[in-house]
């Protein structure tokens, strides 16, 4: 479970960078569930935009 949870992780980073390769994206479709990456893209999303506006917040 903790393999797959990390697998899942660094797929979603990878995706959000751009960083991910062919091989790994094919990997990605062909066995993991699209819900997951979908959910947890959406959820860093969030975290990514809420820590930018905390960052924004402290500086100014």
């Amino acid at each position: 479970m903790a393999g797959k949870t990390a697998s899942l992780f660094k797929s979603v980073l990878g995706a959000l960078f751009g960083v991910q390769s062919d091989k790994q994206r094919q990997h990605d479709f062909s066995q993991g569930k699209a819900w997951k990456f979908i959910v947890l893209g959406i959820v860093m999303v969030i975290m990514f935009v809420l820590s930018i506006a905390l960052l924004v917040k402290v500086i100014t």
